[in-house]
């Protein structure tokens, strides 16, 4: 189950203008044709690898498809999108579906998320907590992790959490990340942090410009070979 950042889940080329229905231009539509490449990559590397893939779009229906710019998280037109109480519902209620589709193996649901959607799976974990029915283990790409993200600063899951950061964030503080998760495992949790030297948010954009940093590249692969081991590793 895939969880979208901030800018949504749509290319950047028609977000801002697309809409939920576009009859006169289907190419002006959200939908599936539009999505970024990197939803769009990760989609198809889980299929390929023999999983389903699934992605709500926690924005769109909400009347915001558009998505939001950067350094806009205390935007109050986010309240009604935010990663504590909101988004996290989005995901719950998306594994109460998986686990009624007949072709999903229930006990093996696994959680994506980046940047916002990053910090959402995070509040997902803590809300899930000691509970071992829920998803079975979460990978979390360049989240926010101060107090306005988090509802926690140390985080209590009996799911195993790996945390993939860049040490050159522009958006997110990484030593903070790494200060939860130092906190969390001291209590009980266990999250595997992993930071790549150099690369910077948005490290695994399949997009020409953040693939021309040779960090974001090597983190990129590296995410892509650690997150099927992880995910493969957990398959009772």
């Amino acid at each position: 189950m895939l969880l979208h950042g901030r800018g949504g889940p749509y290319s950047i080329n028609v977000n801002r203008d697309c809409t939920l229905v576009s009859r006169t231009n289907p190419s002006a539509a959200c939908n599936a044709a539009s999505l970024s490449k990197r939803h769009a990559m990760w989609g198809q590397y889980w299929a390929d690898h023999g999983y389903f893939a699934l992605l709500p779009d926690s924005f769109g229906p909400r009347g915001k498809a558009h998505g939001f710019g950067r350094f806009t998280h205390d935007d109050s037109d986010r309240t009604d999108v935010n990663e504590k109480t909101v988004r996290p519902l989005d995901a719950e209620g998306a594994l109460s579906w998986l686990r009624s589709q007949k072709e999903i193996s229930g006990n093996r649901i696994f959680l994506q998320g980046w940047s916002n959607g990053g910090s959402t799976a995070l509040n997902v974990m803590q809300r899930q907590g000691a509970a071992t029915s829920g998803y079975r283990a979460a990978l979390v790409f360049y989240p926010g992790c101060g107090p306005a993200a988090l509802l926690a600063q140390t985080l209590r899951s009996a799911a195993p959490i790996t945390m993939l950061l860049g040490t050159d964030d522009e958006e997110v503080s990484p030593d903070r990340c790494r200060d939860v998760a130092g906190r969390s495992v001291a209590a009980g949790s266990k999250i595997d942090v992993v930071v790549y030297p150099g690369a910077t948010h948005d490290f695994d954009d399949p997009d020409r410009r953040r693939q021309s940093n040779p960090a974001n590249n090597a983190a990129l692969h590296d995410a892509m070979v650690r997150a099927i081991a992880a995910i493969d590793g957990l398959i009772d």
